[in-house]
């Protein structure tokens, strides 16, 4: 019996209110505007940061694309520089031989070939009998010839490709339809 009675003492104090002074918990409207005032000062500066940091990487990107269009040749420059050299000595040359001077054009045609190659400025060279393709070449004239038609009969000059676009097509003339 004695516990029954422990157990309703401690329902009856479980059911007692306990004597909490509500104005301690709950804050003031004071407390709560200056605490609501310091989040909105806190989120403000978040968004000038956030927003100056925006505009500097906008402004570095802009920086660099100027930049790319200004020294995009650059490398391009770099290896013709020595084509250039190679020119000038042979003008340079008091008494040149005609063995000479072919030997120097080639030199110097290699070193042009190579600068081309490493900027990816590739070569059209159509080939006789190649189907004309009008992306990459310029069909000048059409003559009578004994092949296909439309096919290419004569180069007359190459043309060029920088990557994979046309910087110019080759002239060809091309066999008209029988």
């Amino acid at each position: 019996m004695q516990d029954q009675d422990k157990y309703a003492e401690q329902a009856a104090s479980m059911e007692e209110p306990a004597s909490v002074d509500a104005t301690a918990i709950v804050p003031t409207l004071e407390e709560q505007l200056a605490a609501s005032q310091l989040q909105v000062q806190e989120l403000q500066d978040s968004f000038l940061r956030a927003k100056a940091e925006n505009e500097n990487f906008r402004r570095r990107a802009q920086e660099d694309v100027t930049r790319a269009h200004k020294f995009a040749i650059e490398g391009f420059a770099e290896v013709l520089v020595p084509v250039k050299d190679s020119l000038e000595m042979a003008l340079q040359v008091e008494t040149p031989s005609i063995e000479s001077l072919k030997e120097g054009v080639e030199m110097t045609l290699k070193q042009l070939s190579a600068a081309f190659e490493k900027n990816r400025l590739l070569e059209i060279k159509p080939q006789q009998g190649d189907k004309l393709d009008p992306m990459k070449h310029q069909a000048i004239s059409v003559v009578p010839a004994d092949q296909e038609a439309n096919t290419i009969v004569s180069t007359l000059q190459k043309g060029y490709l920088i990557a994979d676009r046309l910087l110019r097509p080759a002239l060809v003339t091309v066999a008209q339809e029988k």
